[in-house]
């Protein structure tokens, strides 16, 4: 069965840019200014077939055509993104100055929100052609840019959610006991790739490893008696899975089963608690009171998850203190944890969506403790 999406069309390219740059307006910016990474790629379905040191400029104004400034030499790869139709695209040759060539789409005092993967190359560049313009990252200015998603954008990341769910009911099957960490997530990465993913990422975390929040997939060799966190995802059709369990090689102990029935009700608790109007502080604290409650308040993950989107980590952020509204269309993986330090962890995390009527989980695999071999 094909399961590959529709493409967006030039009308769904133009409609983002409209709402970009209105959103832009309203967050009294002359403008937006965007170079190669996941903003451009969103907006307007451009992705250069090599990042450089040559400028490639997006330009979001209210009430003007947008505009695209690419080097010469990509111009045709340019004029081939499914967004094209939907921007103005001029160029600049080799030997120009390329901020002088951008400085007529731009005002000379203007002020931009600028993508967070632009160059300070670039940056520098524009500051010292029009001295008297200032700059300001998207991720401060319009950190919800990303944030709320359309049905084909949903459509996506269930799509890419299902092939993760897919790989992980293949992966129990896999002999874990007596192989490394990095064997494990090399399993992982091609079942991920049969599954349709063009990129890909596996973190495998064993025994006393599980409780390291920044482990990095490793040589230890499994072993009867550990706990074992899989954590994985990447990019399928532009959309991002992400993944986690927490598995045992062979019966697990009394506490680590406590644990892990514990970190369960706990995601349970905040997929529960999506509805429209709540804030993510909210869903954060509902998962993380549970876990203070039972006494290793201490050893919570820091957040309980965080958007999904073009990429596996955007705005917003399930964490304390963020009180942006949840509304219909954003989409998190949420994933709260307990780690103790020297012994084990556990982690569950699903991609979940906000809907009108509540919480729609993306991802449908058991979310109990799976017994490997």
């Amino acid at each position: 069965m094909d399961d590959t999406p529709a493409p967006f069309t030039e009308e769904n390219y133009a409609a983002r840019m409209t709402r970009a740059a209105r959103d832009a307006a309203e967050a009294r910016l002359t403008g937006l200014l965007i170079t190669p990474g996941p903003d451009l790629a969103w907006l307007c379905g451009y992705r250069p077939t090599a990042t450089t040191e040559r400028l490639t400029l997006l330009v979001l104004t209210p009430g003007s055509e947008p505009r695209l400034l690419v080097p010469s030499l990509e111009r045709p790869d340019a004029e081939a993104a499914p967004g094209a139709d939907a921007v103005r695209i001029s160029d600049w040759r080799d030997g120009q100055d390329p901020y002088s060539a951008a400085t007529g789409l731009l005002l000379p005092n203007g002020r931009y929100g600028v993508s967070d993967t632009t160059w300070a190359l670039h940056l520098l560049g524009l500051q010292e052609a029009l001295p008297l313009t200032t700059y300001r990252p998207l991720t401060v200015v319009l950190p919800l840019l990303r944030a709320v998603k359309d049905a084909p954008e949903v459509a996506r990341l269930a799509s890419a959610a299902a092939a993760a769910d897919a790989v992980y009911e293949e992966i129990l099957s896999v002999r874990f006991t007596g192989r490394r960490e990095s064997d494990v997530a090399a399993d992982l990465a091609h079942l991920l790739r049969e599954r349709g993913h063009s990129q890909v990422f596996t973190v495998v975390a064993s025994g006393r490893n599980s409780a390291d929040p920044h482990h990095r997939t490793g040589e230890r060799t499994l072993k009867k008696g550990d706990m074992v966190i899989l954590d994985f995802g990447g990019l399928k059709d532009g959309y991002a899975s992400h993944l986690t369990r927490s598995v045992h090689v062979g019966e697990p102990a009394e506490e680590e089963r406590t644990v892990h029935d514990l970190v369960r009700t706990a995601q349970q608790a905040a997929f529960e608690a999506v509805a429209p109007g709540a804030t993510c502080q909210e869903i954060d604290g509902r998962a993380r009171g549970l876990i203070e409650d039972a006494g290793y308040g201490e050893y919570a993950a820091e957040r309980t998850g965080h958007g999904i989107g073009v990429t596996a980590h955007e705005p917003p952020y399930l964490v304390a203190r963020e009180e942006t509204f949840l509304v219909p269309g954003m989409c998190f993986s949420m994933g709260p944890g307990v780690r103790l330090p020297g012994r084990f962890g556990v982690r569950i995390a699903d991609v979940v969506t906000c809907t009108a009527d509540g919480g729609r989980r993306l991802d449908a695999t058991d979310r109990g403790m799976a017994i490997v071999a």
